[in-house]
């Protein structure tokens, strides 16, 4: 057996198919132990560690930092016994019929009769068992129109293909222009462009007529035309443009920045999408006084056992969501078709802006701790998610979740539901407002709350009841606590 192990990208949780190498932990000539974490990988999910699946040295890294890798494709070679010595290089010399896979070589022209399989057919292609192969002569250009000849037949398949002798590039000068864009037509024949690259280069300001196309038969491509107002040209294409005589050409590639949408955030593009146009969502607010819950966080923070714990107005939020869920269980349920699945569990899900996107790590069975597990553990779930260490087990399985839109200084919003969930609350910023309070105008902590809901399985007297509920947990959360429990 071989010393020389490939370590292969593994599936890291849910059928992903991809992921990106975020960092190298070791290099070649590392001596690596069983299950030592060697790269950092980021998925659709999450960034992830993974370890070593045998210990030894690093005998290669296959793709470097920054690579989408596909998963199952290897991605580095361990050596699990280097103290047995070097190993043995592979010798080069014939190779044995074993170690070649069969492949029939085509007959020249002639050697099999025309239209049989293997032989030749019309359009210099080869007869294959159903239909033609590929061509292997050039395509024609159909003539053009206004005299312009056409071009000469292309070869038979059996000549060799003509080279074209190498034409010196010389520098082109700006023809004038006459008020189309292009500067008219230059000496050999007309422009060719297609119409949206004449309204580039018009809109440019760019001499269509002073560039030497890099497009099929010599024509214009928008690349050209954007190298030319960006003042670039290749070696090989000497230009020389007219200035921009507009300030539309003051808006050029150089200006704009081009990110590609992988990992977290285009999972995240993908089940936004799914979901605003599968559940048909509907958005209620109501407007709390929550200066009786600022002052019982108040009073909760000067606890001695509660001194070394986070406290903030979320916690409470999320504590009147799943109280509010035990009065209203068709609040979390999932659409399913054909039926309606009611939880009788609550993976509460606590949306996180991290570095790499939005995540929505929740916390498993949230229903069934108190307060104090309850801080705990939103604690625990934020600083994983700064930190970037979310598992994907963490983010799957939610079944409500609460974005905290508020920490931005936002009012509230309007979220869209995460996919298999049929409620999301929005939890705006609390400010100090002039309020009626006991019959007169009094400053008053206030904050705005937004609950959109899937209205196949949740009408609109249920889900004002719910974020009804809240609210009044909010107003006076003491007093709820007493009555609900």
């Amino acid at each position: 057996m071989s010393r020389i192990k490939e370590f292969n990208l593994p599936d890291l949780g849910e059928g992903l198919a991809e992921g990106e190498i975020l960092a190298w932990l070791v290099k070649v000539g590392d001596m690596i132990e069983l299950n030592q974490p060697i790269v950092e990988v980021e998925t659709a999910k999450a960034a992830v560690e993974i370890p070593a699946k045998w210990a030894g040295q690093v005998r290669s890294i296959f793709h470097p930092a920054g690579s989408t890798i596909e998963v199952g494709t290897p991605i580095i070679a361990i050596d699990t016994d280097p103290g047995a010595g070097p190993i043995e290089e592979p010798t080069t010399g014939t190779p044995s019929a074993a170690s070649l896979a069969a492949v029939e070589v085509a007959p020249s022209e002639g050697a099999i009769e025309p239209g049989l399989i293997g032989g030749p057919a019309p359009g210099g292609r080869t007869a294959v068992l159903v239909g033609y192969g590929p061509r292997t002569t050039t395509a024609k250009r159909r003539p053009r129109k206004a005299g312009v000849p056409a071009q000469a037949p292309a070869a038979p398949a059996t000549q060799a293909p003509a080279v074209p002798a190498p034409v010196p590039a010389a520098p082109v000068v700006a023809a004038p222009t006459n008020g189309n864009g292009h500067g008219g037509t230059r000496t050999g024949g007309p422009v060719l462009a297609k119409p949206p690259v004449r309204k580039l280069a018009r809109d440019l300001g760019v001499d269509l007529a002073a560039l030497t196309g890099s497009g099929p038969l010599g024509s214009i491509t928008r690349e050209d035309v954007q190298r030319a107002a960006s003042g670039t040209a290749t070696a090989a294409e000497p230009l020389t443009v007219t200035a921009p005589t507009t300030a539309a050409a003051s808006f050029g590639a150089d200006r704009e920045q081009r990110i590609p949408v992988k990992g977290i955030r285009k999972l995240t593009a993908e089940n936004m999408s799914r979901s605003a146009f599968t559940a048909p969502h509907v958005t209620e607010f109501l407007t709390v006084d929550v200066t009786r819950a600022t002052k019982a966080l108040d009073r909760l923070r000067g606890r001695r056992e509660w001194r070394d714990v986070r406290v903030s107005p979320l916690l409470l939020v999320a504590k009147a969501v799943l109280l509010a869920v035990r009065r209203h269980p068709m609040i979390n349920s999932t659409w399913a078709g054909d039926e309606i699945v009611v939880k009788d569990y609550v993976n509460l899900g606590i949306a996180a802006a991290t570095e790499r996107g939005l995540i929505v790590p929740n916390i498993k069975d949230a229903g069934r701790l108190s307060l104090r597990e309850l801080a705990d553990a939103m604690t625990d779930l934020v600083q994983t998610a700064k930190a970037g260490r979310t598992t994907p087990a963490a983010m799957s399985g939610g079944t409500l979740t609460i974005t905290n839109v508020g920490v931005f200084g936002v009012d509230t919003g309007t979220p869209i539901l995460p996919p298999g969930e049929s409620a999301i609350l929005a939890f705006g910023a609390v400010r100090e407002m002039p309020w009626v309070h006991k019959g007169k105008v009094r400053p008053r902590q206030v904050t705005t709350l937004g609950l959109s809901f899937d209205h196949r399985i949740i009408d609109g007297e249920l889900g004002s009841k719910f974020l009804r509920d809240i609210g009044d947990f909010l107003t006076d959360p003491e007093a709820a606590l007493l009555a609900w429990t």
